[in-house]
């Protein structure tokens, strides 16, 4: 069985970078009826905090990734970390390395001098004696000194590094808290890990975690190593670039679905399909498929996509969302349309919930809020005589619909004699307070009847004083 894991550092946001990989490694879980683990590699005492576990799983949470499994702590595992390095201590493959850092320092500075790699000499394992006992040591991997790893990477093919390349690598420190490299091999070995799928500056850590699964006769995962994202300028994703972290997307207005479609576009790919459901991208999904050539973030892309599911998801759903903008805004919905319905109205001009929330409060105020000097350009005095015609057969509709409010404004204008383009825009503008709105058969239904005619009483009244 296909077992997955997302295993991020608790040290800050969940980048939109982690997010696919979190999203890759769910995917290919569900494709293949496995288990997605979420582990939290959280050694790093100093820079891992509890604020970032709750970043981490209220973004996978609200990105629908949910795991079946965790989440795991390291922090929680060390008893069985200690047990481990004991068993590979005691099989000759660590030692105790009781170097200072005041020789580490000067042997690095030999090397470089030298133009050498720098890395540990392997001191501690030619002279093992204790200085005396209550000298502090780390504990290294007794690294191969002659032959080379090589891999199959589900991604970027054979990867062969040589052992010559590879230090003695630390897997305990001096307090005894286990390294990265040592406890990702003890938790994918424990935890049956069959596929690892991560960003590929972890390359150089894969050769040094194969040689700990070999020496503990531990069965390897596939690895497959993901390019980095890229800014749209190609250069490597930075906060320079815009929204990085998954829930500043959400702040933005991005539909998590929207989100999830964008990201598995990021490097992985089924012929010339751009919009997925989730149901299609479990079936298509596939690691041997996913691009081995860098990805870059295009905004625009994110928001037509963004823009199709605001437009083709159920208005509901989409309201519910909305609804959290609204709320920022200081909204009273009890003071409008059902906002589903305000949904439909406005989801074709809206790349954004951001954007959706800030048109659409005009549905909810007591008094319009007419932008700039608008009503200066638009209130023309002209249009009196077809604006109070409007506002008296409005007044006297008997039933209050689309239907009727489009009839009562193509009545008017042709019982006096004007084109549409006098009497419309006046409409929209008193009504809405700007001139970028939904229909106006939509927007007064939706206003209701005494709150439509009251913004129309205030701007003919505004529009006689101007004569």
């Amino acid at each position: 069985m296909v077992i997955t894991r997302f295993a991020p550092s608790p040290t800050g946001m969940l980048h939109v970078g982690s997010a696919r990989t979190a999203l890759f490694c769910w995917l290919w879980a569900k494709r293949t009826k496995g288990t997605f683990i979420l582990r939290i590699e959280d050694t790093d005492r100093e820079r891992s905090t509890d604020e970032a576990v709750e970043v981490i799983i209220e973004g996978l949470t609200w990105l629908g990734l949910n795991w079946d499994e965790g989440p795991i702590f390291q922090t929680h595992r060390f008893d069985r970390y200690n047990a481990v390095l004991k068993q590979l201590m005691a099989g000759g493959h660590a030692y105790k390395c009781y170097c200072t850092k005041e020789r580490l320092e000067a042997l690095r500075e030999q090397q470089i001098a030298k133009k050498e790699k720098a890395r540990y000499d392997g001191y501690c394992l030619k002279f093992p004696d204790q200085p005396h006992a209550d000298t502090p040591y780390v504990v290294r991997f007794k690294t191969p000194q002659t032959g080379s790893v090589v891999f199959e990477d589900l991604v970027k093919g054979r990867i062969e590094i040589q052992n010559t390349e590879l230090d003695d690598l630390i897997l305990a420190r001096t307090d005894g808290t286990p390294t990265y490299n040592f406890t990702v091999v003890v938790d994918d070995w424990d935890m049956k890990i069959t596929h690892v799928l991560r960003g590929d500056d972890h390359i150089n850590n894969t050769p040094r975690q194969i040689h700990i699964f070999e020496a503990l006769n531990a069965p390897l995962p596939a690895y497959g190593h993901m390019p980095m994202l890229l800014g749209p300028d190609g250069k490597r994703l930075s906060k320079r670039h815009g929204a990085v972290s998954v829930l500043q997307y959400r702040e933005e207005g991005i539909l998590a679905k929207a989100l999830i479609n964008y990201l598995v576009r990021l490097g992985w790919s089924h012929g010339d399909q751009e919009i997925f459901s989730e149901a299609e991208m479990i079936e298509h999904f596939d690691v041997n498929n996913i691009n081995g050539a860098p990805t870059a973030i295009n905004p625009e892309k994110l928001l037509w996509v963004n823009q199709h599911y605001l437009k083709t998801e159920p208005e509901i759903e989409v309201a519910k969302e909305l609804a959290w903008f609204m709320a920022k805004l200081g909204t009273e919905l009890i003071k409008g349309p059902n906002l589903a319905e305000v949904v439909v109205a406005q989801r074709e001009r809206c790349k954004t919930l951001v954007e959706m929330a800030q048109k659409s409060q005009f549905f909810y105020q007591d008094d319009v809020i007419i932008e700039g000097d608008l009503a200066n350009k638009h209130f023309k005095t002209e249009a009196i005589p077809a604006l109070t015609a409007f506002i008296d057969e409005l007044s006297n509709l008997a039933l209050w619909d689309k239907e009727s409010i489009h009839q009562t404004m193509v009545h008017v204008v042709e019982a006096q004699g004007i084109k549409i383009g006098l009497l419309a825009p006046t409409v929209r503008l008193a009504v809405s307070g700007t001139m970028a709105s939904p229909p106006i058969d939509t927007m007064l239904f939706l206003l209701g009847k005494d709150k439509s005619i009251s913004r129309l009483r205030d701007a003919l009244e505004q529009m006689k004083e101007v004569v």
